[in-house]
Order: structure tokens, then C-alpha cells, then sequence
């Protein structure tokens, strides 16, 4: 379809596709899975609308549409009554709806704004940007190491910076207090944000040694003196912060397991084989110092040694290993994740039991030692059509195929 002439006076990109037959329109929908539509009530009132979704077409080439239909012409009338569509009852006389898989998805809400719009059609199903929420009024929003840099060496007063992706949940999270720290610190100090999730960000993550979201900078006149830790500060902890700024104390090491009060054994390297023979029936529990899963079990683990520290007719002991350490025992009975339980019997390997984490499993088990359930087959065990490449096919089999997604996982 031909665009009125004042459209090419306002350099309206040709990407953006009107329509006004039913029929184009369902082919439309047909063949696109992401389209935003904006209906007008008139040429003349899609004129500002027309040319900033001019600049968002061009950002989203290749993964959005966008589609005109102006209701206020003849044929696109019946088209715009099809779609029970009456841009003549908004206050600006244009609509913007959404149109994902050939189907309507949603009425465009959020701000009208190139940026918000290219977010929005880069992924229609995503949160809204930080900078939407009016809340966030107070921080600012930088966009890009230009921006970043700008602000840096213009700024006189100090700045925190939150480098942050916008999946983060920590992030999430903390963004409320430091939003309303933004606003009740306003002229004081600058709070700043930063979405750096984007491979073009490279550099800036390396120079300021982001390494996991959020990353919060404190700066004075351009120059990064700390970094600030404490991602459950309310918008009261910042501030108090803020007046006297300092490096993160670095945390007193966690006491190993072993150096603890306990009466689990914990066996290494030398130890393993003679504890073993020593004692017939031995339940060992493998495992490493940052291990969440193991933390968690520990106390169970300890109360059930407990238990049978003290039972008159023990039907076993409960040792432990530091896989981390003694790596030699790691290896010889292929530790790859952790906690690993092992059971021995008279000084040999018997059972991996995966399924004993708390005391009273444990104790019951041992009470009477059985084959654990089979393990659930891996994925390259089941019958499917997903290819499982391993690591010394990987490249030869990628080579054979045009275009292959692979999914990296863990089971």
C-alpha cells in the first residue's frame, strides 16, 4: 500500500507496513509472530506516532513489525471495525496493540519511547525497564559507556553505580530501596543504574570487576574508590553507608568442618583405608566447603552420628571426606558432585545412596542396608530425537549439519 505524501516528508521508514485489506492484514498475522500494530483515528493523528515507531522499526528489523492502519480512510474503516478497533475513543486518536503467533497478545502500555518500545518488541513477554517504573524517577539511567563516561567526569557529587542484568533476582529485589535511597538522597548524592547483561559491555564489566549482578560502584569525582556488598540494604542502610564509605571488610574464613566439635569421623587421604577396614559397616559422606547441598544436610548428618554414637547396638558409623582435600580419594571413587554418600561393608565399596539426607533415613537405612532405587535413566539414556554430543565428537558433528542449537546443561 502507497503512504500519504506527507509520510515521505517525515521520513517515515519504509519498513513500517500499512495495511487496510482483511485479508492482508490475517496474511500479516500469518506470517509474522511479533507485530505492533498502531491504529489512528487519521493520517494527521499517526503523524508523531509514525515517526518515532519510524526509529524503532529500524532497531528491530529482522525480529518485530510494525504495521499502520488508519482507520480513518474508506477501505481500513470495515478493517478497523473487523478488529473492533475505535482509535477515535483514545484521547490521542492512535492505538497500539500487539499481535505475538498470529494472535492478539496485548494492548502497548508502557512508555512511548524508542527505547521502551524496541524492549518491548525484543521480547513482548519481559518485564518493564527500570527506568519505566516512576518510582526510579531519581536514579539515573545510563545506556551506554559514552553515557557512563559523560557522567563520570561531569559528576561532583558522590555516585553509586549498580551494574545490574534484568533477570537478576537480587537485583529486583534491592532495586526498591535504592530507588527510594535515590529520591530521599537527591542532591546529596547521585544513585545510578546500568543494565550491562549486553556482550557490548565487555570492557566495562572488566574495568570495574563485574563478575555477578548486581555489582554496586561508589565513586568520587569520577574515580572508583569501593565497591558496596550489602544487596539487603534497606534505602536507610545505604545512606548510612554513604556518609562513610569504606572497602567491604573481608569475611573471616569459614572453620572446616573437620576442626568443628562432632562426632562424625572425618578421614583423608592417609586415613581412608584403615578406618575402613577397621570398621565393618561405614556410611561416608563426600563432600566440599561452599557446597550449599551439604551445608544443608550437615546437621542432619551429625545428629543421626549422634544417634549411633550412642546406641547400644550401632548398626554403623558416619565419617566424612573433604573432597576439595583429598583429592587422591576424590578420583578413586569418581566424586563429581556433592554430597556423594558411599557405604562400605567390610572394607569395601558397596552403595551410592543418593536418596539419605535426613537423620532418620540414615538410621533407618543402615538398620537395614539395601540397593538404593535405580537411578532415573540420564536424558542421552531415553529415546529421543535430541542428538548428545560428547565432548570428543562435538566439533566433527557440528561440522555435518547446516545449523544446529545446542543446549549446554547439567543434569
Amino acid at each position: 500500500a502507497f503512504l500519504p505524501a506527507f509520510v515521505y516528508s517525515l521520513k517515515v521508514s519504509p519498513l513500517i507496513e500499512k495495511i487496510s485489506d482483511h485479508k492482508d492484514f490475517k496474511k500479516l498475522l500469518r506470517t509474522r509472530n511479533n507485530v505492533l500494530v498502531l491504529y489512528s483515528k487519521s493520517a494527521a493523528a499517526a503523524e508523531s506516532s509514525l515517526r518515532l515507531l519510524s526509529s524503532v522499526a529500524q532497531e528491530v528489523k529482522g525480529r518485530g513489525t510494525i504495521s499502520w492502519i488508519d482507520c480513518g480512510d474508506t477501505e481500513s474503516r470495515k478493517l478497523c471495525k473487523k478488529m473492533k478497533v475505535d482509535p477515535n475513543s483514545k484521547e490521542k486518536g492512535v492505538e497500539l496493540l500487539h499481535y505475538k503467533d498470529g494472535a492478539f497478545h496485548t494492548e502497548y502500555n508502557r512508555a512511548v519511547t524508542l527505547k521502551s518500545m524496541v524492549a518491548f518488541l525484543k521480547d513482548p513477554e519481559g518485564a518493564p525497564l527500570w527506568e519505566e517504573d516512576p518510582e526510579a524517577k531519581d536514579v539515573v539511567h545510563v545506556d551506554s559507556e559514552k553515557e557512563l563516561r559523560r557522567l563520570l567526569k561531569k559528576e561532583d557529587k558522590p555516585l553509586l553505580m549498580m551494574f545490574y542484568a534484568p533477570w537478576c533476582g537480587v537485583c529486583k529485589r534491592m532495586m526498591p530501596s535504592y530507588q527510594q535511597a535515590a529520591t530521599e538522597l537527591k542532591g546529596k548524592y547521585v544513585l545510578a543504574g546500568m543494565n550491562v547483561y549486553s556482550a557490548e559491555f565487555e570492557r566495562i564489566k572488566e574495568e570495574y570487576n563485574v563478575r555477578g549482578y548486581p555489582t554496586i560502584c561508589y565513586f568520587e569525582k569520577g574515580k572508583f574508590l569501593f565497591h558496596f556488598e550489602n544487596y539487603g540494604a534497606t534505602a536507610a542502610d545505604i545512606a548510612e553507608w554513604l556518609k562513610n564509605p569504606q572497602a567491604p571488610q573481608p569475611q573471616a574464613p569459614e572453620t572446616p568442618w573437620a576442626d568443628e566439635e562432632n562426632v562424625v569421623y572425618h578421614l583423608t587421604d592417609e586415613d581412608f583405608d584403615k578406618f575402613i577396614k577397621d570398621h565393618s559397616s561405614v556410611l561416608v559422606m563426600f563432600h566440599a566447603p561452599w557446597c550449599g547441598h551439604c551445608k544443608k544436610m550437615k546437621p542432619e548428618y551429625e545428629k543421626a552420628a549422634e544417634f549411633l554414637h550412642v546406641a547400644s547396638d550401632s548398626p554403623g558409623v558416619l565419617a566424612a571426606v573433604d573432597a576439595t582435600v583429598n583429592k587422591a580419594l576424590a578420583e578413586r571413587y569418581h566424586i563429581s558432585g556433592f554430597p556423594t554418600l558411599k557405604y562400605f561393608k567390610d572394607g569395601e565399596e558397596k552403595y551410592t545412596l543418593p536418596h539419605l539426607r535426613t537423620k532418620k533415613k540414615i538410621i533407618d537405612w543402615l538398620l537395614n542396608p539395601e540397593a538404593p532405587p535405580p537411578p532415573e535413566p540420564t536424558w542421552e539414556e531415553k529415546q529421543t530425537s535430541v542428538i548428545h554430543l560428547a565432548g570428543e565428537d562435538f566439533r566433527e558433528s557440528l561440522k555435518k549439519k547446516k545449523h544446529t542449537l545446542v543446549m549446554f546443561y547439567a543434569p
